[in-house]
């Protein structure tokens, strides 16, 4: 299966930091950054170098081990000492991506069995374990999607969610990567995605480089593709999914579903596991993260900018989830197994 030769975010070859492609400089540059400490890895978040919520995950995870390896001069009681606060700033990075708290937990979860002499290397084979993990879990995602994904298939997508927001191939475009191995004919729209243009920057990047037919057209355009009938199914990644299955992600991604109600489109969400949130019970208890003003360009003075990260799909207007369990319908619950996987 095609996974691009710059991985989005892993280990740096000597393990001692965590390397990420700095996606703010793409298309223009491939710029691969090594980040060894907390505020590096916190800022990385932050600003949008490291983004897509499994690749966040990803990031914190190794990240907090590299930063608390550093920080702690290899003493497993001072890393243990440090390990709470690091993780609090971590999660308040990003509030609305779940991947985010989930591998931060996975990581604090590890200090309540493991001695202080093995807690450092222990973090580091759990962050290894996440990281192994997603690429597994894009994998699956890509091989149940090929169900969806028939020979000659029109797609709309919105926002990024391939091999640049993950650590394997992706979550939405999982399948179109996995049907390309195929042979399969391919016609892919991506949603120029604003204010930040992740779409027209980063999904058009990829999906190029992988030679996808793929053409950028502006957000509010995609009704007007749909209704013209020029696309068969529109498939989104997420950032969170609540237990009944309503969908955080990236803002638009509202006006899109609605769009394909309208219009007879079928709309899926792709995800791994780690993006459900079965402590959350429905979209409205989500917490929208709200970004600064200068992401939406330069505004006359004294206007105020209300700029929303992301929106919330409501379950009704989703004809899918494809996980790497394949598809799966809500409610979702807890599973009983230890390793904190979830089930439908």
């Amino acid at each position: 299966m095609l996974v691009l030769p710059i991985p989005a975010v892993g280990w740096s070859p000597d393990s001692r930091a965590l390397r990420i492609l700095d996606q703010r400089h793409l298309p223009a540059e491939e710029v691969v950054r090594d980040l060894c400490t907390l505020s590096e890895l916190i800022d990385a978040i932050g600003t949008l170098a490291v983004r897509g919520a499994p690749a966040i995950g990803v990031a914190a995870a190794i990240g907090l081990a590299v930063a608390l390896d550093a920080e702690s001069g290899g003493d497993g009681a001072r890393a243990r000492g440090l390990l709470s606060g690091s993780a609090a700033r971590l999660v308040a990075t990003r509030p609305t991506a779940v991947n985010l708290t989930w591998a931060v937990q996975r990581m604090q979860r590890v200090a309540e069995w493991a001695r202080d002499t093995e807690l450092l290397p222990a973090l580091r084979r759990e962050a290894e374990a996440i990281r192994a993990q997603d690429v597994a879990m894009c994998d699956a995602i890509g091989q149940h999607g090929l169900a969806i994904v028939p020979d000659g298939a029109r797609v709309l997508t919105h926002c990024n969610a391939g091999a640049l927001a993950t650590a394997g191939i992706g979550t939405a475009l999982a399948p179109l990567y996995a049907a390309h191995a195929r042979g399969r004919a391919l016609t892919v729209y991506a949603d120029e995605t604003r204010p930040l243009r992740q779409g027209a920057r980063l999904t058009a990047w990829e999906l190029a480089r992988a030679g996808i037919n793929v053409s950028v057209l502006p957000d509010g355009a995609a009704a007007s593709l749909l209704a013209q009938g020029l696309v068969d199914l529109v498939i989104v990644g997420a950032d969170r999914i609540t237990a009944n299955g309503d969908v955080a992600n990236k803002i638009g991604t509202y006006g899109v579903a609605l769009a394909a109600q309208v219009h007879g489109v079928p709309f899926y969400v792709a995800a791994p596991w780690s993006t459900v949130d079965p402590a959350t019970a429905t979209g409205t208890d989500i917490v929208i993260e709200h970004r600064h003003s200068d992401e939406l360009g330069e505004l006359p003075a004294g206007v105020p900018a209300w700029n929303p990260a992301f929106d919330v799909t409501p379950r009704t207007l989703v004809r899918g989830y494809l996980t790497d369990r394949g598809l799966v319908e809500p409610p979702f619950l807890i599973d009983p197994d230890p390793s904190g996987a979830l089930r439908p």
